[in-house]
C-alpha cells in the first residue's frame, strides 16, 4: 500500500537529486577537509559550494552561515551565542506559540535567572507588535521570534518585528525552520540578525541545518573544540550532509514559486474540501496568513490521535502538531495560547504538503476522512454515557 504522506512540516523525504549530490562523499570523496593533504583538502571546496547555494536562497553572503546539526542546534547557538557575547544584559523575549527548540530553552534560561518576557498573539494569532515594543528594555539581550509556526502555518509579521529590534538596538533571531524554501526570503533586505533552518525540512537528510549570522553581530560558540565554522561551531563537518543540504537548497530555490502556487492550491483543495464535508470541523488560522502547504484543523468532539490512528492504517501518515512533542498527549501549547479551547485543541491534525504530493492523493484522502471522522465520533459520543457513570 502506497503511503499518503501528509506530514511534510515534521520532516520531508530526500530528494533524488539532493541523494545523487552526496553519495559521491560516502564513497571516494571521504577526505576530512580540515586535513593539510590534498585528499582531505580538495573536500573543502565544496563546503564553500554548498555554503554559496544556501546562501543564495536566503539572500546573505556566504560568509554568513554557519552549518550545525539541524535546527535545535541552530536556536540555542544563536540565543546562547548572543547571551553569552553580551553577558550584562539578562532580558530576553520570544513568544508563547515558538517551536521546543526555543521555547524550553528559554525556560531554562529562566530557571537559571534570565528575565524571560513570552509575548501573547492576539485574535487574529498575531504578535501583538504594541507589546514587544513596550516590553523591549536596556537589558534586553535578544528578542527571538519564529517567521512560520510549525504547527498552524501562521507567518508571523517578521519585517515589522525587525524594524521595531533594529529602533532599539536589540538583536532579533528568528527561528525559520518552517519558513526556508517555502516562501522568498532576502536577508539582504531586512533587519534580522540571526536566523535558523534545518535541513530535513527542504528535502535534505536529517542532522543538518544552518545558523545565519550578520555580518558584524559577536555570537560566541556554546561548545569548544576545533576551528571549523569560524570558531562559531567546532567539529568535523559531516561533508556529505552539508552537500545535501547545499543542493537542497539550489533546488528550493527553484522550487519556491510551486511552492506558493501549485501546493498552494493542493491544500486548499483539501481545505475547502474538509470543511464543505465535515460539520465538527475548525479550521486554525484561516484568517492569518499561512505557510502555502501547511493545514491545522480540529476535529470537534474527536480525539486527534484516535483520528490519526485510523488513517495510519489507511496508509494516510499526518501529525497533530509537532513531532518534537509526539510523545506527549497534551494539547497543542500553540493551540491553547491561540484561545482554542482544550477540548476542542484535542481534536487537532495537521496536515503538511511538499512538491511531492499530487492532486490524486489529496482526492483520496477527501474521500476516506469524512467517514473516519464519522466513526470517531459516534464511538466518543457512546463513550460518554459510560464515563458519566463511572464518575464518581
Amino acid at each position: 500500500m502506497a503511503i499518503i504522506y501528509l506530514d511534510n512540516n515534521a520532516t520531508t523525504r530526500v530528494a533524488p537529486e539532493v541523494r545523487e549530490a552526496l553519495l559521491p562523499f560516502l564513497d571516494e570523496l571521504y577526505g576530512n577537509p580540515s586535513s593539510p593533504h590534498h585528499f582531505g583538502g580538495q573536500v573543502e571546496k565544496y563546503l564553500t559550494i554548498a555554503r554559496t547555494q544556501l546562501a543564495e536562497l536566503l539572500g546573505c553572503r556566504p560568509k554568513e552561515i554557519t552549518f550545525t546539526s539541524g535546527g535545535t542546534e541552530s536556536d540555542n547557538l544563536a540565543i546562547r551565542g548572543v547571551l553569552a557575547a553580551r553577558p550584562e544584559k539578562r532580558h530576553i523575549i520570544t513568544s508563547q506559540v515558538e517551536h521546543s527548540a526555543v521555547l524550553v530553552q528559554c525556560q531554562e534560561l529562566s530557571r537559571q535567572g534570565y528575565h524571560v518576557d513570552f509575548l501573547t498573539v492576539d485574535s487574529d494569532r498575531q504578535i501583538d507588535l504594541e507589546d514587544l515594543e513596550n516590553k523591549i528594555q536596556q537589558d534586553t539581550a535578544l528578542v527571538s521570534i519564529m517567521w512560520a509556526n510549525n504547527e498552524t502555518g501562521v507567518l508571523f509579521p517578521i519585517e515589522s518585528i525587525s524594524q521595531i529590534c533594529k529602533a532599539h538596538k536589540v538583536p532579533l533571531h528568528v527561528d525559520a525552520v518552517q519558513a526556508v524554501g517555502k516562501i522568498p526570503i532576502n536577508l539582504g533586505s531586512t533587519h534580522i540578525d540571526l536566523l535558523s533552518l534545518s535541513g530535513h525540512k527542504i528535502h535534505a537528510p536529517k542532522g543538518v541545518g544552518a545558523l545565519y549570522v550578520r555580518t558584524g553581530l559577536r555570537i560566541r560558540p556554546i561548545t569548544w573544540g576545533g576551528h571549523q565554522e569560524r570558531g562559531k561551531r567546532p567539529g568535523t563537518e559531516p561533508v556529505p550532509l552539508i552537500v545535501g543540504l547545499g543542493k537542497a537548497a539550489e533546488l528550493a530555490h527553484g522550487w519556491i514559486d510551486e511552492e506558493q502556487n501549485r501546493v498552494r492550491q493542493l491544500r486548499n483543495m483539501l481545505e475547502t474540501g474538509l470543511a464543505g464535508s465535515i460539520a465538527n470541523l475548525q479550521v486554525n488560522g484561516a484568517g492569518s496568513p499561512r505557510l502555502p502547504n501547511t493545514l491545522n484543523v480540529c476535529f470537534k468532539g474527536v480525539e486527534g490521535e484516535a483520528l490519526l490512528l485510523l488513517m495510519d492504517q489507511m496508509g494516510m501518515a499526518a501529525s497533530s502538531g509537532s513531532a518534537c512533542l509526539a510523545d506527549k498527549l497534551e494539547p497543542s501549547h500553540v493551540l491553547l495560547a491561540m484561545g482554542v479551547p482544550e477540548s476542542v485543541a484535542q481534536g487537532a491534525v495537521r496536515f503538511s504538503l511538499s512538491r511531492y504530493n499530487t492532486e490524486e492523493e489529496i482526492r483520496e484522502v477527501l474521500k476516506v476522512i469524512p467517514g473516519l471522522n464519522e466513526k470517531v465520533l459516534q464511538l466518543s459520543k457512546a463513550a460518554d454515557p459510560v464515563k458519566e457513570m463511572v464518575s464518581p
